[in-house]
């Protein structure tokens, strides 16, 4: 069994990694009933002796606890100290925090020219140590997001540290993208300047806008008040609750939007962490929808929706559950891929599903998807047999499609019209280590993605041609 580790960088990333590990634990829970440690939690648990104790006998005694395999690291300890104070302050170990006061100020350069700078050994033997204790480590899950200081900065510098120090071990991350009416004034400036580090040290990239997730919790709220599930949202909801001492907001349903996300991480992590029929590897991932190194940018969509909100409604028919899928209502990031072209797509099923119903499904639906020519039959398939809690069964989709290429042109504009103007350039430039060319190079690295995804495009409006046959010079 292999063994992956969460990197949770920042207030966001720390909001939705304590959201992830307590769904996690429930999931366990309600398949491992007599309690007993087992591969599947070894996956992303440890089990620790956490003390001896003298029973009245006088016979001494092992007591053992799950500690997950994370590093949580944030420059504000607000977040953090949350965490440790609620009901699952007991899962993580105090080695492995590291967190700071006086916060990143939502500058890219301090989260990463100064705190990288002053912390790095601290984290390089913290993920040492957390290394250590795994057999066989597969994969670094790095959860930050992009509009921040230390999400965007700190979170891009551990990126660099994991491929220095463990190059084999794969670096999935999942970044969370600012909406355009970000309170962050910086935050394009944080975004790109991140950009540039995912695309040069990433294996795997999940983006995933806060406007689309905003979109989806308004849209399951919607349907639960009107009353077409015929049902309302159960009072322990997973999506509503604020389990794991994170308060919820009046304003925005943080505590609702990091949930879906933590079900997009559990539902990747599914086949790791439970037994099915037709496993999907993590390194299988990258390996068949990554056909290009920096193109490594997928676009993620869960479905049904109502299994997020947890309640109680007839089960739609199986097939319209991949229809889904593909529909920009369900998408995590603000695109449409059934209108763009697709590289790759991997569709990652868990529940009561045959290996007939996948088949059947992307036959009918291949039909309606435009695939790049040379990958016409770019699908990876996984199937996992334990279902999210309660549910019958769901799906994951992740494509590599350059509709992405969307999110990326907005950024590009919001970073340009503030760079025009050289505004709030003096907050980054006092920094030690930030030149002035920081943000040509990081926005000429924005573009020349933005321009694959365009010549892909381009390509594949032409007629189809066959590549050229490798030839060997004489």
């Amino acid at each position: 069994m292999t063994q992956s580790v969460v990197v949770q960088v920042g207030q966001c990333g720390n909001q939705i990694g304590c959201r992830f590990w307590d769904l996690a634990l429930r999931e366990h829970a309600a398949v491992n009933k007599k309690g007993i440690y087992d591969e599947a939690l070894s996956s992303f648990f440890r089990n620790v002796n956490t003390r001896t104790d003298d029973d009245s006998a006088g016979c001494r005694g092992k007591i053992y606890s799950l500690k997950a395999r994370a590093l949580l690291i944030d420059m504000e300890e607000g977040v953090v100290n949350e965490i440790l104070q609620g009901p699952l302050r007991d899962v993580f170990d105090s080695k492995q925090l590291i967190t700071d006061v006086s916060g990143s100020g939502n500058n890219w350069a301090v989260g990463h020219k100064v705190y990288g700078c002053q912390y790095r050994e601290d984290i390089v033997e913290k993920l040492r140590k957390t290394a250590e204790h795994c057999d066989c480590l597969q994969c670094f899950f790095v959860i930050h997001s992009m509009g921040g200081g230390t999400g965007s900065g700190l979170g891009t510098f551990v990126l660099k540290l994991l491929e220095d120090e463990f190059p084999e071990v794969y670096r999935f991350v999942t970044s969370v993208y600012p909406s355009r009416e970000d309170d962050v004034i910086t935050s394009p400036y944080n975004s790109v300047l991140a950009m540039k580090e995912l695309s040069d040290h990433a294996d795997c990239v999940l983006p995933i806008e806060n406007e689309s997730l905003f979109d989806i919790v308004s849209k399951i709220n919607q349907m639960t008040n009107c009353g077409k599930l015929g049902s309302t949202i159960k009072p322990a909801s997973l999506v509503t609750s604020s389990a794991g001492g994170i308060k919820c907001s009046r304003e925005k349903p943080f505590d609702a939007m990091n949930n879906i996300v933590a079900n997009l991480l559990l539902n990747l992590t599914s086949s790791a962490r439970f037994e099915g029929s037709l496993n999907m590897d993590l390194n299988e991932i990258s390996m068949n929808l990554v056909p290009f190194p920096r193109l490594h940018y997928l676009v993620s969509s869960l479905t049904p929706l109502y299994t997020l909100a947890d309640v109680n409604v007839p089960s739609r028919r199986l097939d319209q559950m991949f229809s889904d899928a593909f529909s920009k209502d369900h998408q995590l990031l603000r695109a449409d891929p059934k209108h763009s072209l697709y590289l790759a797509c991997a569709l990652l099923v868990r529940g009561n599903v045959q290996i007939s119903d996948l088949r059947r499904n992307i036959e009918r639906l291949k039909t309606s998807l435009q695939f790049v020519s040379w990958n016409q039959e770019g699908w990876k398939t996984g199937l996992c047999s334990v279902p999210p809690v309660g549910h019958s069964h769901s799906l994951l989709a992740l494509a590599n499609n350059t509709c992405v290429k969307s999110t990326f042109v907005e950024l590009k504009e919001r970073f340009t019209r503030l760079y025009k103007k050289k505004a709030h350039l003096h907050h980054y430039l006092h920094i030690d280590g930030m030149e002035q060319s920081c943000f040509p190079e990081a926005l000429s690295s924005l573009s020349d993605l933005i321009e694959d995804y365009n010549q892909l495009d381009a390509a594949n409006c032409g007629p189809a041609i066959d590549p050229p046959r490798l030839k060997i010079a004489m």
